[in-house]
């Protein structure tokens, strides 16, 4: 019998989900039409969603509710993935969306959100719980914060919010500062810094796989690790952000906000239980405990890069300093390699080699655990096929699983070995649609889960980390560009990896 409502079917609840509302600012970008009201029908489809959802997007342009409702089902449509877009579902959706004109530095703004508010906790039942999402640049985070407590939003009677989108600020002291600003209204406990790589499925499977089994963890050390590389690859160039790009580089954009991350997802200690404060300390602790480098080792175990012009296929690609709105002097890396090292006792020797890059071969993100060989050759005349290393490989992106490579014995007469894998793949072991990271990270957020977001404390870590990078290659003239557009990075690379007997793996 079909569901006159798809928004009451308690049955399909695998959590508790409070009725609320989400004001979006910036509700006319591309973050807003592509994943996040996406993601929110994608949960109203799968009745995940209370009867009393409403969403509130706010942007200077003027439109009516209806207006904003026709042009977010556009938008549905077109993003969805592998979503059959059913009309009865979105007509229940799309009466809980609502939208109020304004501009974020505007006090009038606030008040009549305020109102609105109001108008929707009456007739959605929301009890005055509101997730706000801050979707704008980074410039009107603080703003937009600030705006919401000159207006009394940020308490109610119900609980208060903020996702806040990366970046969370451009260095140590920048971060600090928007910190202070989004305390002078919300709790850190009500702040939620969104990073949507901590939202993957084969992230969050990390600490399943882990903690999970114990076959690993004893293994999960210096004593039988040899390196671990993250890759994080990507065949596009700026896409037409060129100008924005500029002023960010590789090294911001990807290493301190999603990497370290990823690298502290992957090397913290067992925490004392999957709550939010548990799992978080730990990964806190973690980032706390990578070695801050001298200027001297920074430029022995950095590399930054910037793709140059190649043709390809018969077709000339442009390097960074020909995209649109980039400076064709400029030094904004496209590319940035480390070698981290975590000085603490399970991983104190072992390097961490983390890499991002634009224009390289292919679009892949992955996490690759090389283990220490056999302490003694017993099998003679191997080629280099028999002499290849374990490898506990975690595929991230496009494709999410784990394989572990390991030698075998090939078949026929004598002890010839050669390397094979076990391989874990999402969609072929569980034959079901895994959620997108938006549509995890969303409706933590309203549940009030916040173990898979970034926490103040680790923001700091980060920045720690990073920003006497960024000093020493601001200080630094660069013989830009230093790739070509389809390579896998500088040469320098290789070499930092080359000292310590390790070679990059290409994916």
């Amino acid at each position: 019998m079909p569901i006159e409502n798809p928004f009451e079917d308690p049955l399909r609840f695998e959590r508790r989900v409070p009725e609320c509302a989400i004001v979006i600012f910036g509700a006319n970008g591309d973050l807003t039409k592509r994943k996040l009201l996406p993601a929110l029908y994608r949960l109203a489809y799968d009745r995940r969603l209370s009867a009393g959802f409403a969403v509130a997007g706010i942007s200077r342009t003027s439109m009516s509710d209806d207006q904003f409702r026709d042009k977010m089902k556009e938008a549905v449509q077109q993003f969805s993935d592998d979503t059959h877009f059913d009309e009865d579902v979105w007509q229940a959706f799309a009466a809980g969306l609502f939208y109020v004109a304004g501009d974020i530095a505007d006090a009038g703004l606030y008040q009549r959100l305020a109102a609105r508010l109001a108008e929707i906790e009456k007739a959605r039942h929301t009890g005055g719980n509101v997730l706000f999402y801050l979707s704008t640049q980074p410039s009107q985070y603080a703003p937009a914060a600030l705006g919401l407590g000159s207006a009394g939003l940020g308490k109610g009677n119900g609980w208060r919010r903020l996702i806040v989108e990366k970046p969370f600020g451009h260095d140590l002291e920048s971060a600090r500062e928007l910190s202070d600003n989004l305390h002078q209204v919300f709790a850190e406990a009500d702040v939620y810094r969104i990073d949507h790589y901590l939202g993957k499925e084969t992230v969050q499977n990390i600490l399943a796989f882990r903690f999970g089994n114990g076959i690993f963890e004893p293994l999960w050390n210096r004593r039988y690790v040899n390196h671990v590389q993250i890759t994080a690859a990507e065949s596009i160039g700026v896409e037409g952000r060129g100008a924005y790009y500029q002023e960010a580089g590789a090294l911001a954009d990807m290493i301190q906000n999603h990497l370290l991350q990823v690298m502290a997802t992957i090397a913290m200690e067992p925490s004392a239980s999957f709550r939010a404060t548990s799992v978080r300390d730990e990964r806190s602790k973690l980032l706390r405990s990578i070695r801050h480098m001298t200027p001297d080792e920074i430029r022995q175990n950095t590399v930054p890069g910037q793709y140059g012009p190649a043709r390809i296929g018969g077709q000339d690609l442009p390097g960074f300093r020909q995209e649109t709105g980039v400076d064709p002097q400029s030094q904004t890396d496209t590319y940035a390699a480390a070698t981290f090292f975590v000085e603490n006792w399970r991983w104190a020797g072992v390097p961490f080699y983390v890499r991002t890059g634009k224009r390289l071969p292919k679009r892949v993100t992955e996490i690759a655990i090389e283990f220490n060989r056999a302490p003694l050759a017993i099998f003679e005349n191997q080629d280099g096929d028999g002499n290849v290393p374990n490898l506990l490989i975690v595929r991230i992106q496009p494709e999410e699983g784990i394989s572990l490579k390991f030698l075998s014995k090939r078949p026929g007469a004598g002890m010839n070995l050669r390397p094979v894998s076990m391989d874990f793949n999402y969609g072929s072991s569980f034959g079901e649609r895994s959620p997108s990271a938006y549509e995890t990270l969303l409706l933590d957020a309203i549940i009030g889960d916040a173990t898979l977001y970034t926490r103040q404390d680790m923001v700091e870590a980060s920045w720690s980390v990073v920003e006497p990078i960024q000093n020493v290659w601001r200080q630094t003239k660069f013989d830009f560009p230093n790739y070509p557009v389809g390579s896998w990075g500088p040469a320098a690379a290789d070499e930092m990896l080359a000292r310590r007997g390790h070679v990059w793996r290409k994916p």
